[in-house]
């Protein structure tokens, strides 16, 4: 049964449906399925019926087969999880239903991401000494994440290939290996030519193809980024968790603010659906509505 799910996350990955951290919560979710049913001495998939199928939900719900009583949008994935592996099963003749579908996915509200103010921002990126190369390196990270919008896997991955220096273009390998292409503006330009002269080319090792290097001359972890964040909001005595995705939605978030069409906001994060990419128009009512109720003359009249 486990050789069934490999051939599962393998099938998604073969047709680039989500990201590897997808695949993986995919892979816990059915896992602990599989590890139920051998509780049950089932078998064979299809040999699960509905009872079989409610008393999981109700355990799963219940937190005796999980760490504690799960969310509801822990909920809808690991229904999500199930309800897509019993498709594949039924597509590769493993099974003749989906014991899932009788279940609804309960709707989850979306909480409005955080963004910082463009004061915030500004703030942040003149906290930086340009004459130090490893502070130089660090303004030229969070800038080009705020400048482009990135995702810090697409910032970690990024090569020295994907830059196009004379049309100012980055070409951006996102979730499930679709390209998307993302101008940046000459200020950048200037900063990444700054970098690349006096820190990239003295720390990078010879074989190593990445655009942002440590000081071992290897590609920039994930980890060591957010650590640099945490140190940058300490410095600038910010109020806020400041984490690299919270960049990427102020990116968002301040293009719509000044006026930028949503479908192009949608294209430069790489959202495949327009309604990914409406929470921020959301976000940036809001903050006009507050806008409004503390500064216009009548907003306080009843």
């Amino acid at each position: 049964m486990y050789k069934t799910l490999d051939d599962f996350i393998k099938y998604l990955s073969a047709k680039r449906t989500g990201s590897s951290q997808t695949a993986d919560a995919y892979y816990r979710d059915i896992a602990r399925f599989i590890d139920f049913l051998n509780t049950r001495n089932i078998k064979d998939f299809n040999d699960v019926g509905k009872d079989d199928s409610l008393d999981y939900i109700s355990l799963l719900r219940s937190g005796k087969i999980s760490r504690g009583k799960i969310s509801n949008s822990t909920y809808s994935r690991n229904l999500s999880s199930l309800r897509s592996f019993y498709k594949y099963l039924i597509i590769i003749n493993k099974a003749d239903h989906n014991p899932f579908s009788q279940f609804k996915k309960i709707h989850v509200e979306k909480n409005l991401p955080d963004v910082l103010t463009f004061e915030q921002v500004e703030k942040i990126l003149y906290s930086f000494d340009l004459s130090k190369p490893i502070e130089l390196r660090d303004r030229v990270i969070v800038e080009m994440i705020y400048a482009c919008g990135l995702r810090i896997s697409e910032l970690c991955n990024l090569k020295l290939s994907q830059l196009d220096h004379n049309e100012l273009l980055v070409r951006i390998i996102g979730k499930g290996n679709k390209e998307r292409i993302v101008p940046y503006y000459p200020g950048l330009e200037k900063l990444i030519n700054q970098y690349l002269n006096e820190f990239r080319s003295i720390y990078a090792k010879e074989t190593c193809e990445y655009l942002f290097v440590s000081i071992r001359g290897d590609k920039m972890s994930p980890r060591s980024i957010q650590i640099m964040l945490e140190e940058v909001r300490i410095r600038c005595g910010l109020l806020v968790n400041l984490h690299p995705h919270m960049l990427r939605h102020s990116f968002a978030t301040h293009l719509l603010d000044n006026g930028t069409d949503l479908r192009a906001v949608q294209e430069l994060l790489g959202h495949e659906n327009l309604s990914t990419t409406q929470i921020y128009t959301h976000l940036t009512f809001d903050r006009l509505k507050k806008a409004v109720a503390s500064s216009h003359p009548h907003s306080k009249k009843q």
